[in-house]
Protein backbone atom coordinates (compact mmCIF):
# COMPACT_ATOMS: atom_id res chain seq x y z
CA UNK A 1 0.00 0.00 0.00
CA UNK A 2 1.26 3.45 -0.99
CA UNK A 3 0.36 6.68 1.50
CA UNK A 4 1.17 10.30 1.03
CA UNK A 5 1.45 12.27 4.30
CA UNK A 6 1.54 16.15 3.85
CA UNK A 7 3.84 16.55 7.02
CA UNK A 8 5.56 18.73 9.68
CA UNK A 9 8.08 17.11 11.24
CA UNK A 10 7.88 19.55 14.44
CA UNK A 11 3.97 18.40 15.06
CA UNK A 12 3.71 15.58 17.41
CA UNK A 13 0.44 14.36 15.75
CA UNK A 14 1.91 14.18 12.55
CA UNK A 15 5.10 12.64 13.75
CA UNK A 16 2.26 9.84 15.33
CA UNK A 17 0.30 9.94 11.91
CA UNK A 18 3.59 8.97 9.96
CA UNK A 19 4.49 6.48 12.50
CA UNK A 20 1.36 4.84 12.30
CA UNK A 21 1.63 4.24 8.41
CA UNK A 22 4.75 2.82 9.05
CA UNK A 23 3.78 0.37 11.48
CA UNK A 24 1.15 -0.45 9.12
CA UNK A 25 3.84 -1.46 6.32
CA UNK A 26 3.12 1.32 3.78
CA UNK A 27 5.53 2.83 1.31
CA UNK A 28 5.10 6.33 2.61
CA UNK A 29 5.53 9.36 0.69
CA UNK A 30 6.72 12.49 2.67
CA UNK A 31 5.89 15.57 1.60
CA UNK A 32 6.95 18.17 4.26
CA UNK A 33 4.15 20.84 3.02
CA UNK A 34 6.02 23.92 4.33
CA UNK A 35 8.71 23.23 2.75
CA UNK A 36 6.66 21.89 -0.65
CA UNK A 37 3.41 23.06 -0.76
CA UNK A 38 0.51 21.87 -2.75
CA UNK A 39 -0.88 24.13 -5.04
CA UNK A 40 -4.52 25.38 -4.40
CA UNK A 41 -5.76 22.96 -7.08
CA UNK A 42 -4.24 19.77 -5.20
CA UNK A 43 -5.47 20.85 -1.53
CA UNK A 44 -8.82 21.35 -3.10
CA UNK A 45 -8.45 18.12 -4.74
CA UNK A 46 -7.73 16.32 -1.64
CA UNK A 47 -10.22 18.00 0.52
CA UNK A 48 -12.89 16.57 -1.71
CA UNK A 49 -11.70 13.25 -1.93
CA UNK A 50 -11.74 13.72 2.26
CA UNK A 51 -15.02 14.56 1.98
CA UNK A 52 -14.27 17.91 3.68
CA UNK A 53 -14.15 21.72 2.82
CA UNK A 54 -11.23 23.98 2.67
CA UNK A 55 -12.30 25.47 5.94
CA UNK A 56 -12.34 21.90 7.71
CA UNK A 57 -8.78 21.98 6.62
CA UNK A 58 -7.90 25.27 7.97
CA UNK A 59 -5.47 25.93 11.21
CA UNK A 60 -7.40 27.84 12.49
CA UNK A 61 -5.01 27.98 15.67
CA UNK A 62 -2.80 30.30 13.11
CA UNK A 63 -3.05 34.57 13.54
CA UNK A 64 -3.54 34.53 10.26
CA UNK A 65 -6.33 32.20 10.27
CA UNK A 66 -8.74 34.54 12.03
CA UNK A 67 -8.91 36.82 9.48
CA UNK A 68 -10.49 34.44 7.46
CA UNK A 69 -13.97 33.72 9.94
CA UNK A 70 -16.27 35.17 6.85
CA UNK A 71 -13.90 34.20 4.40
CA UNK A 72 -15.42 31.41 1.20
CA UNK A 73 -13.63 28.19 0.23
CA UNK A 74 -12.08 29.91 -2.42
CA UNK A 75 -10.82 32.65 -0.57
CA UNK A 76 -9.46 29.80 2.01
CA UNK A 77 -7.59 27.97 -0.32
CA UNK A 78 -5.77 30.79 -1.96
CA UNK A 79 -4.52 31.63 1.61
CA UNK A 80 -3.85 27.98 1.90
CA UNK A 81 -1.56 28.41 -1.07
CA UNK A 82 -0.19 31.80 -0.36
CA UNK A 83 0.71 30.62 3.33
CA UNK A 84 1.05 26.48 4.22
CA UNK A 85 1.36 27.09 7.89
CA UNK A 86 -2.29 27.43 7.32
CA UNK A 87 -2.65 23.71 6.30
CA UNK A 88 -3.73 21.68 9.14
CA UNK A 89 -1.41 18.16 9.38
CA UNK A 90 -1.20 15.72 9.08
CA UNK A 91 -3.24 14.93 5.96
CA UNK A 92 -2.88 11.61 4.53
CA UNK A 93 -3.77 9.57 1.24
CA UNK A 94 -4.11 6.20 0.24
CA UNK A 95 -6.00 4.87 -2.49
CA UNK A 96 -9.15 4.10 -0.11
CA UNK A 97 -9.37 8.36 0.64
CA UNK A 98 -7.92 10.80 2.64
CA UNK A 99 -7.91 11.72 6.11
CA UNK A 100 -6.66 14.71 8.27
CA UNK A 101 -5.11 12.65 11.06
CA UNK A 102 -6.76 14.76 13.65
CA UNK A 103 -6.44 12.67 15.75
CA UNK A 104 -3.68 9.94 14.01
CA UNK A 105 -6.08 6.95 14.76
CA UNK A 106 -8.20 8.78 11.92
CA UNK A 107 -6.11 7.32 9.50
CA UNK A 108 -6.55 3.35 10.06
CA UNK A 109 -9.78 4.51 8.14
CA UNK A 110 -7.92 4.41 4.94
CA UNK A 111 -5.19 1.74 5.26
Amino acid sequence: MHATIYHNPRCSKSREALALLQAAGADVTVVEYLRTPPSREELARLYAKAGMSPRDGLRKAEAAAKALAGASDDAILDAMAADPILIERPLVETAKGVRLGRPPERIREIL
